[in-house]
Order: structure tokens, then C-alpha cells, then sequence
């Protein structure tokens, strides 16, 4: 099993933590984003989207984060990420999926880029777009985590949705977002934090670290 990804890519963040979670073993491939490694013809061959991250598995290509997500726990069922029960698996689903597709879209790096260097906007700019947006989207989550109450965990054990969260928390810190307003979404991240997989994912950990 390989993993085509960037340390600091908060997709190829939250698919190791899903490996690491499900105590998969798995070789690492690093793809350089700021080099423009994703957009060569090589890795176009293997991922036609020139993203990451990418999983390879006996010769097939998988790609699209979310939709690994859900292939490996259907794939490797032990360890689930998702909960038993149907509403439960929505729930899961609804949070992980917020901050999936409002969040990554308008926050990723080719957008980020484009604000800079084709439309001109200075760091400051960009900074503001990006708590924006953060915002929006965490002011929903925050809201249904307290719908639910205190728990380390949205359920019993860290599953799909906190390997989204936490991949994007640490992207709020580096454009220096205030989190003071999100409790639920903290108090999770902190639990995560101890837990191996997650100890294990962290950029700062990673082979390709520059």
C-alpha cells in the first residue's frame, strides 16, 4: 500500500490518520505541491485529478479523500469509522462533510495561489478570506457538537469526522483563526491529540517535512 501525498495537505492529513486508525501499514510517496509535482505528467498518470492524496493497492489508483475514506471502511471493516447506526452514520457523515466541501474548496492551495499571484491580493487579504470562511463553516459544526453535549469523541472512538477536523484546525492556526468560539470542536481536537494515529499523522512527523 502506498500513499502519494504532501506533509502539510490537510487530505493527505486526514487519510493517515484513517490508516493509522485502522493499523494499516502503508509506504509514503511524497508529492512537493509548492514544486508543482502533482500537475507532472508522471503523476497525472497515476492520479488524472494531479492532487493529493492518492492510494495505491495492488496496482489500482484510488483517489479523492473522502471517497477513500469510505472505501477503506468498507474495504477494511475492522476499526470502523463510522458508527453502527444509521442515524449515527449520518451525523458523522453531516460533520465530516461540512468541513470536507464548504472548507476546502475556497481554502485550498491553487485557490490561495490564485488570490495572490492572478488577482493580486496581498497575505492580509488572504489571511481575511481564509478566517471567512473558516468561520462560516465552523459556526455550523460548533452548533451541532452542542446539540450532543460534552464527549471527548463524537461517538465512542475518533472516526471520519475527526480526521477531518483536526486536519483542518491546524490549518485555522497556521492563518491564525480565533477558536475561541468552537469549545466542542477544541475539546475533540485535544482528545485527538493523545491518540497515537493522530500523534503518528502530524505534519510535523512526516518523512517529506521541509
Amino acid at each position: 500500500m502506498k500513499l502519494y501525498g504532501y506533509w502539510r495537505s490537510s487530505t493527505s492529513y486526514r487519510l493517515r490518520i484513517a490508516l493509522g486508525l485502522k493499523g494499516l501499514e502503508y509506504e509514503q510517496v511524497a508529492i512537493n505541491l509548492l514544486d508543482g509535482e502533482q500537475r507532472s505528467a508522471e503523476y497525472r498518470r497515476l492520479n488524472p485529478y494531479g492532487g493529493v492524496p492518492a492510494l495505491e493497492i495492488d496496482g489500482r489508483i484510488y483517489a479523492q479523500s473522502m471517497a477513500i475514506l469510505e472505501w477503506l471502511d468498507e474495504s477494511f471493516p475492522d476499526r470502523p469509522l463510522l458508527p453502527r447506526d444509521v442515524e449515527d452514520r449520518f451525523a458523522s457523515r453531516e460533520l465530516a462533510m461540512a468541513i470536507a466541501t464548504e472548507l476546502h474548496a475556497p481554502l485550498n492551495l491553487p485557490v490561495l495561489k490564485y488570490l495572490k499571484h492572478d488577482l493580486g491580493h496581498g497575505q492580509e487579504d488572504i489571511d481575511a478570506w481564509y478566517r471567512h470562511w473558516i468561520a462560516r463553516t465552523f459556526e455550523g459544526v460548533e452548533a451541532r457538537l452542542a446539540e450532543r453535549g460534552a464527549g471527548d469523541f463524537l461517538f465512542d472512538a475518533p472516526g471520519l469526522f475527526e480526521c477531518v477536523l483536526v486536519p483542518q484546525l491546524y490549518n485555522a492556526r497556521r492563518f491564525s483563526c480565533d477558536l475561541g468560539a468552537y469549545p466542542h470542536l477544541t475539546r475533540i481536537e485535544a482528545a485527538c491529540r493523545e491518540h497515537p494515529a493522530f500523534i503518528a499523522a502530524h505534519p510535523d512527523r512526516q518523512p517529506d517535512k521541509r
